[in-house]
């Protein structure tokens, strides 16, 4: 179908009077960025019969900083999108979380529910975000991988975006695309939602995580690892940190080693967090093999930006999606879930506010949006804020780590807090207290 028939009856929803030029670069929804929050949008608006441009500035396969642990929060979300997610596609399981901490080892399997699948995965992310690259493609979604995203396009009198520029390709060819429709999944960074005058909210928790692979004979663990005690063992003095390690065996002969580290205390910016991570892993058993020679890659690091860090989530055309919104955990630094979550609930206002008759009545479904989110999240969140003030506190943590890992029940209950994983129908007491508590928590 040529592009001028495809969008013969193309309305910009907002000012009516807005016209656009109809060519193979104009669509229904722009998504910038090809992470799993826009792969997700795009999937999903492309299964709705939208017309999507998902805009990459790289090209894949690609690396991200990441521990490549999912935990069954994301797995729900993959099995939803039709990702075959068996161990013969290259996917490795597992069972659960082992935590480690006040001199105590404990295993604690993924909670039996009703909503969510009681495995969790790993996987690589430079394939990972492929996988639902390609997903959306399959839906229907148009990929411009080499395309960076550079300032919007912006209508002078509604000051709502309308597209984007671009530079296309490795010549760099400059593109404009237009589209009625923005959706931001462009990361922490997110440069287009800065272009927009919507910048990071410093009251929000902030995290890093830093990681690196080792080949190692502990590649492949039926558990996600995690230790709660972080101590910096270089200088005269133990010095125990405001962070936590983790162990992730990759199924290929590797291990995922890093470190997730909250700006909450006067040690954040003070440290070389790849440093202590070196230093960490040297303090590690000799037959685990997370030595310099071992390393299969460099340290790297990256943001963690949490509990909606990005305000508001819709305005003047434009969705935030994943990072670009501050979706990422602050009780346990996940962000895939969130991403792809976020990425569903976007496409969903998106297709209900392109079914509305006129600009205004479909505004009114888009601003529906940000509700959504703090209606799911902004209770939740606003507890892990309270937590991370509180473990910002190395001994605090510490106290937490040899108290609670003596009593599996209260772990039990942790695990389902900080993970997000109860039923929320129809679940146990646990399920019920914590969801009880999003509840009643304000949703800022």
């Amino acid at each position: 179908m040529s592009s001028a028939r495809r969008h013969a009856d193309f309305e910009p929803w907002g000012d009516p009077a807005v016209t656009e030029p109809l060519s193979d670069n104009t669509a229904d929804v722009i998504v910038v960025g090809a992470g799993p929050a826009g792969s997700t949008t795009a999937y999903y608006l492309a299964k709705a019969g939208l017309d999507v441009l998902l805009l990459e500035k790289t090209a894949f396969p690609r690396e991200k900083v990441c521990g490549d642990g999912l935990t069954p929060r994301a797995t729900k979300q993959l099995v939803a999108m039709g990702i075959d997610v068996s161990e013969e596609a290259g996917w490795l399981r597992n069972k659960g979380l082992r935590i480690i901490g006040g001199g105590v080892r404990l295993q604690l399997d993924w909670p039996e529910l009703a909503s969510f699948p009681d495995y969790g995965l790993v996987r690589k992310r430079d394939d990972f975000d492929e996988q639902l690259a390609r997903q959306a493609q399959k839906a229907g979604a148009r990929l411009y991988e080499r395309c960076n995203v550079g300032a919007p396009v912006v209508d002078d009198r509604t000051g709502r975006i309308t597209g984007v520029h671009a530079k296309l390709g490795e010549d760099k060819r400059e593109v404009t695309f237009h589209a009625p429709l923005v959706v931001a999944a462009d990361g922490n960074s997110t440069r287009l939602s800065l272009a927009m005058g919507l910048h990071r909210r410093e009251d929000r928790p902030m995290g890093v995580a830093v990681r690196t692979y080792f080949t190692s004979p502990r590649h492949d663990d039926d558990y996600l690892e995690s230790w709660l005690e972080l101590w910096d063992r270089r200088g005269p003095q133990d010095r125990l940190l405001p962070g936590y390690g983790w162990i992730f065996g990759m199924g290929d002969g590797t291990s995922n080693v890093g470190l997730g580290v909250l700006n909450t205390s006067d040690s954040f910016k003070e440290l070389d967090w790849r440093e202590v991570l070196k230093a960490w892993c040297a303090s590690m058993p000799e037959d685990w093999g997370y030595t310099p020679d071992n390393m299969t890659g460099p340290i790297r690091g990256a943001a963690l930006p949490m509990a909606f860090n990005r305000q508001p989530h819709y305005t003047r055309g434009l969705l935030l999606v994943g990072d670009a919104g501050g979706l990422v955990n602050p009780f346990n630094g996940e962000g895939i879930a969130y991403a792809m979550e976020s990425g569903q609930i976007a496409a969903d206002v998106i297709v209900q506010a392109h079914a509305r008759a006129t600009p205004a009545q479909r505004e009114t479904a888009l601003q529906r949006y940000p509700r959504v989110l703090k209606d799911t999240y902004g209770g939740y969140y606003t507890l892990g804020r309270a937590f991370v003030k509180l473990i910002g506190n190395p001994k605090v943590m510490q106290i937490a780590a040899q108290r609670g890992l003596t009593h599996p029940l209260l772990m039990k209950f942790t695990l389902k807090m900080l993970a997000n994983l109860t039923d929320p129908t129809g679940g146990d007491a646990m399920d019920r207290i914590i969801n009880g508590l999003s509840k009643v928590a304000p949703k800022a």
